[in-house]
């Protein structure tokens, strides 16, 4: 036994110093680490802290820690809010919009794109599909007012036409579409990057043997091209899922206005509109918080359940 017990901790030193050695030889990419680890850890878990403000009455004068517990009264106020489940079924609304339009059309671009043969012509059309991601939501909503808005470019070019004006930024029916294309406009071609990565990492020669075997451009695409990408297409769906509370506060923030808050007004609005726009109540704003990140994780992991059950993968 005493013999067994030294080679234990032996071994165990042993494996220890492997590990040091291992970390030194690759201190510059552990050094590279470093900011993303810094960024998580001050902006993801240090806020963790704050999160007992959701079930207690925040006073400024005690502090976090000294401001008196009133356990779940803060829930029970958000869920009597008619104006919080609004934001709820508009957020769910709108996330639904994004999935049916938003998500799959960086898949189609990126698949197209690899089917074109000039390269010129790819570059290009990559260039000017990308572009878009780097201009702020704020640029993007001033952009949208000064063409959409009543007295905006395409409403003129319609009034020269002799056509009715349309008011796209305060018709209710028309605002959530209108969000969407936006969205799909500004990062349709940042997302489909990672699809691109994707198919270039595909052999080649399968779709030489698919063409040898007679097969045309669209089954290539249906048998080689989507197999091979439609891992990180799952990936990324559970992501999506995962985040389906997210509908977008800085796009929404900076466009909408009191006429359409009852189709635009999402969680993270109502939050902003709760906080500071009335008399701030901490408590309730990090009730709302929490229920957002919960709701977020239970659709994570249902969806990657899901995926694992379904087609016996997912992303743990």
């Amino acid at each position: 036994m005493g013999g067994e017990r030294i080679s234990a901790v032996k071994k165990a030193i042993g494996g220890r110093k492997s590990l040091i050695r291992g970390i030194w030889e690759n201190r510059f990419i552990y050094l590279m680490l470093l900011p993303g680890l810094a960024f998580f850890g001050i902006f993801k878990y240090i806020p963790i802290y704050g999160i007992q403000l959701a079930f207690k009455k925040y006073s400024v004068n005690m502090g976090i820690t000294g401001s008196p517990w009133v356990g779940w009264a803060n829930f029970r106020l958000l869920f009597v809010d008619a104006d919080f489940w609004q934001a709820v079924r508009n957020t769910l609304v709108i996330a639904y919009l994004q999935m049916l339009v938003f998500f799959p059309f960086p898949i189609i671009l990126a698949i197209l794109l690899n089917e074109t043969r000039r390269k010129k012509f790819k570059r290009a059309a990559q260039t000017v599909y990308t572009f878009p991601h780097f201009l702020s939501w704020v640029i993007v909503s001033g952009m949208a007012l000064n063409m959409l808005s009543s007295g905006g470019a395409i409403n003129n070019l319609l009034a020269v036409l002799g056509w009715e004006r349309v008011q796209f930024l305060t018709d209710k029916g028309i605002f959530r579409y209108l969000l969407v294309i936006m969205l799909t406009w500004k990062e349709a071609g940042w997302n489909c990057i990672l699809y691109l990565a994707a198919i270039t990492a595909i052999d080649p020669t399968l779709y030489e043997a698919a063409t040898i075997d007679g097969a045309n451009r669209w089954h290539r695409i249906r048998y080689v091209t989507w197999p091979g990408i439609s891992m990180i297409v799952m990936v990324t769906l559970i992501l999506r899922v995962g985040s389906i509370m997210d509908a977008g506060f800085e796009q929404i923030i900076n466009i909408y206005n009191p006429t359409v808050y009852q189709v635009a007004d999402i969680i993270d609005t109502y939050i902003f509109r709760i906080t500071f726009q009335r008399t701030a109540n901490f408590g309730l704003s990090t009730a709302v918080g929490l229920f957002k990140g919960m709701t977020n994780c239970v659709l994570l992991l249902s969806a990657n359940w899901i995926c694992v059950r379904m087609e016996g993968t997912g992303i743990v």
